[in-house]
């Protein structure tokens, strides 16, 4: 087996497995309880952006903390003009219907928030590829290891999407479909970096501000405000706890790899 096939094995079945793990997880254990699971998703959300994605962006030789700071301004607006834009559509589309449009304009924000998560994930699995590519080229065995601590780290951030993408409105079905869609950006970012390891090298640590960006606004922008319309002292309680059970996670697992 020539080194890009190995790449490419190697990639596909390091984005699949995340996926499938973290889809298992979630339908047995998690999609009973969405609501609370959304407070769950916050956490590793936030966490995986905050603690994991942009910290490595930063320690990347080389990079400029002003331009990495610039490119999670530049991606936070990014995806605020998205949304905004697709909120003007389909205003536009329902616009002297004379129709009220109550609970489809909310399944259609939550969808909104369903597609820039798979926006971010892709982006963050096309990061992992070319980690898992330049890994494997320094030596098989290191490209070996270094993909099973990818699977680890990404299994609490692919639980996290797919919650949020249940709560979109996404069926389990379409949800496993487009999350391993998504993990399948990891082998077109392996075979890139086999091709073209410096250039994709250099344009790593603004991909994850990019990625981070997205985790980033879902978490603040759509979660956050689904958990404020429940504000008893009880529920308030328990969406902490939850966060703090998110954000552990995710520190957990960086620990272990």
């Amino acid at each position: 087996m020539s080194a890009l096939q190995s790449i490419i094995l190697i990639t596909a079945l390091a984005g699949a497995t995340s996926v499938l793990i973290a889809a298992s997880c979630s339908v047995t254990l998690l999609s009973r309880m969405i609501n609370n699971m959304v407070s769950l998703s916050v956490g590793i959300l936030l966490a995986t952006a905050l603690l994991h994605s942009l910290p490595e962006a930063f320690s990347i030789e080389g990079t400029s903390p002003q331009l990495l700071f610039a490119t999670l301004l530049a991606g936070l607006l990014g995806f605020f003009l998205l949304e905004k834009i697709a909120l003007l559509r389909h205003d536009h589309h329902h616009e002297g219907d004379g129709h009220h449009h109550h609970h489809g304009h909310d399944a259609e924000n939550a969808g909104r928030s369903g597609w820039m998560i798979l926006v971010g994930d892709g982006i963050h699995n096309f990061v992992d590829g070319i980690l898992i590519a330049a890994a494997f080229m320094a030596d098989y065995q290191v490209g070996i290891f270094t993909a099973i601590a990818i699977i680890a780290h990404e299994i609490p951030q692919e639980i996290g999407d797919f919650i949020v993408l249940l709560n979109a409105g996404f069926s389990r079905t379409r949800a496993l479909l487009y999350n391993l869609i998504c993990g399948l950006s990891a082998v077109v970012g392996g075979v890139l970096a086999y091709f073209f390891l410096e250039k994709a090298h250099a344009a790593m640590p603004y991909l994850l501000v990019i990625a981070s960006s997205s985790f980033i606004y879902i978490a603040v922008s759509d979660l956050i405000p689904q958990m404020h319309r429940r504000p008893h002292w009880a529920e308030s309680l328990r969406q902490t706890v939850l966060i703090a059970c998110g954000v552990g996670f995710v520190i957990l697992l960086s620990l272990l790899h």
